[in-house]
């Protein structure tokens, strides 16, 4: 039944949320979220981001610790352990192992956020955007609001994941139904991407990006960042695309390996100066 108005019969079609929530009205919700996205990135004065990917699992080291403390006290008098057990023993030391890269993740924000904020050229604010939950996406964000700057988190509804973490700013906080509209938004305002270690979403974002810019669809320059030597050499054998004949090999310089928060920013920000603040 479709529902009536207080105003009356008919009701106004925009006011009637049994349509708008209904199959019939997806290509509206899709332009909602990109033109009220637009609407508020356009009144927050936001042209320019820096998008940071990777786990939503990766944990601060005191917390990492800790779990993985509790699991060996768990399981310390037990003589055998079931599958269950060791499977959790393995996270927890998985987690430890990963823990570090929030801390780099939260320093290369802090010091991208402190260099945007002291530019001349009050246009260009390179604000760090990341995907809006836990993990490396907080750590992200944490990071710049140390630095005293606005960060962007464009979270995504799951039903197996918590909500946005507490240190984006207010205004730019956006919760998305669509991935496909999400996508649009990381790459459409992004002048630069790090990826860190992370899972199936992490290599969808990284590799959908390099095929946007190797195939042209994306033209603008956009240095790509894979920081964590130890986890992309051993995941990915990159030189094996060449060999194989999928890729050329100028595609292999679209991105670069590194290892060093400080090394990160010195080349980002020689990177964004010469593409952006010199003209």
């Amino acid at each position: 039944m479709t529902q009536k108005s207080s105003e009356g019969w008919p009701p106004k079609a925009y006011k009637n949320l049994e349509f708008l929530n209904s199959p019939e009205a997806r290509k509206i919700r899709i332009l909602c979220e990109l033109d009220e996205t637009e609407r508020r990135f356009k009144e927050e004065n936001v042209e320019d981001t820096i998008v940071m990917f990777g786990s939503a699992r990766t944990l601060p080291e005191k917390e990492a610790k800790a779990r993985l403390k509790a699991v060996e006290e768990k399981l310390a008098g037990k003589k055998s352990l079931s599958a269950a057990d060791r499977d959790e023993l393995a996270q927890a030391k998985a987690a430890m192992r990963n823990a570090p890269y929030y801390h780099h993740v939260e320093t290369l924000a802090r010091e991208l956020t402190k260099w945007s904020m002291s530019l001349q050229d009050k246009r260009r604010r390179f604000l760090v955007c990341s995907g809006g939950g836990p993990g490396v996406m907080e750590a992200a964000n944490r990071g710049a609001r140390k630095a005293g700057g606005a960060s962007i988190g464009l979270g995504i509804s799951l039903p197996f994941e918590q909500s946005l973490n507490p240190y984006i700013t207010r205004d730019l906080q956006f919760e998305f139904h669509y991935f496909f509209v999400r996508k649009y938004w990381f790459i459409y305002l992004a002048k630069a991407l790090i990826v860190f270690p992370g899972g199936f979403g992490t290599m969808d974002e990284l590799f959908e990006t390099l095929t946007l810019i190797q195939t042209g669809k994306v033209q603008k320059r956009m240095p790509i960042l894979l920081f964590g030597s130890e986890f992309w050499n051993r995941l990915l054998n990159f030189d094996a695309f060449l060999e194989w004949g999928v890729i050329s090999p100028r595609d292999l310089d679209l991105f670069k390996i590194i290892d060093d928060p400080m090394e990160a920013k010195d080349y980002l920000i020689g990177e964004l100066t010469a593409q952006y603040l010199t003209h």
